[in-house]
């Protein structure tokens, strides 16, 4: 069954160093691109998250971010370089003094310094093991919502499918009556010039006229085009490229049948033909 590109899937877990969790967001893309969003404590799992995600999705733009609250109690106690504090108020002061201003640093204004409060040292290992399988399961629930939604336009597609199949057939069943009234209006427009038709030469020009509206080839191609669209839509692998291709020669063939059309009925359905390829071409614009 074919897959969408679209989807979202969200996975979080709890541990006593904190809490993450993985959110995952993909639109349609002639290739696959992963975007990631990562904490800087695990910034360097980049590649092979990219990896990660590149072995069970072939295409889409998907975007992935990662969130990671560390637990305040796991931190331990607080860790200050008073140092570099004293050296911060002291040079603080000495600015004011310089500059003849009033007032001094508030002890919250010297704790926001850059390296005054030491950051812990945390143990990010075990937290790269769960962000590791929490995306993978992100990834699977992804590939879920993406394939119910490839089912919803394997549905669409098949239905106009059979639109086509059903069109054709009209167009066949109307090729008895469309040459007979070419012969009924090449014998009339004779007959109002006054002018005896050579029997042969009148079966001659209808045998030309009929091979330039011959749509049979046409119609052929396109009940095959709706066998070969079938046949991808039971195929499990990464087939929107095929299917785009498809459309192009669906439409080539509309085109054509158009093109060649000598009433208004059969002008009606070449149009019907291509409101239904232009619809399953919007679709497939989708299809992984």
């Amino acid at each position: 069954m074919i897959r969408s590109m679209t989807g979202f899937a969200r996975t979080e877990v709890s541990a006593p160093w904190g809490q993450l969790s993985w959110e995952l967001r993909s639109v349609n893309h002639r290739y696959l691109e992963t975007l990631f969003r990562l904490p800087e404590e695990l910034r360097f799992l980049e590649s092979e998250f990219r990896r990660q995600v590149a072995g069970r999705l072939r295409r889409g733009k998907v975007d992935c971010s990662l969130r990671l609250s560390w637990d305040a109690a796991s931190a331990g106690a607080l860790a200050l370089d008073l140092e570099l504090a004293r050296q911060v108020a002291d040079a603080a002061r000495e600015i004011h003094g310089a500059t003849g201003t009033t007032g001094g640093p508030t002890a919250m204004d010297v704790l926001r310094w850059p390296g005054v409060v030491i950051e812990p040292a945390r143990d990010v290992e075990p937290v790269a093991a769960q962000a590791r399988r929490c995306l993978e399961e992100a990834v699977g629930q992804l590939e879920e919502a993406r394939a119910r939604e490839g089912e919803r336009i394997a549905g669409m597609l098949e239905e106009r499918c059979g639109g086509v199949t059903v069109l054709c057939a009209q167009v066949r069943d109307r090729l008895p009556v469309i040459r007979e009234g070419l012969r009924k209006r090449l014998t009339e427009r004779l007959a109002g010039v006054d002018v005896e038709a050579d029997p042969a030469r009148l079966e001659q020009e209808l045998a030309i006229q009929a091979t330039k509206m011959d749509v049979d080839e046409e119609l052929d191609r396109l009940d095959s085009h709706v066998v070969e669209v079938r046949r991808i839509l039971a195929d499990p692998g990464a087939n929107g490229r095929r299917l785009d291709f498809l459309m192009q020669e669906f439409n080539r063939e509309v085109n054509t049948l158009a093109s060649k059309s000598v009433d208004t009925e059969s002008t009606r359905i070449a149009v019907d033909l291509k409101v239904l390829v232009e619809q399953m071409r919007e679709q497939i614009q989708n299809v992984e």
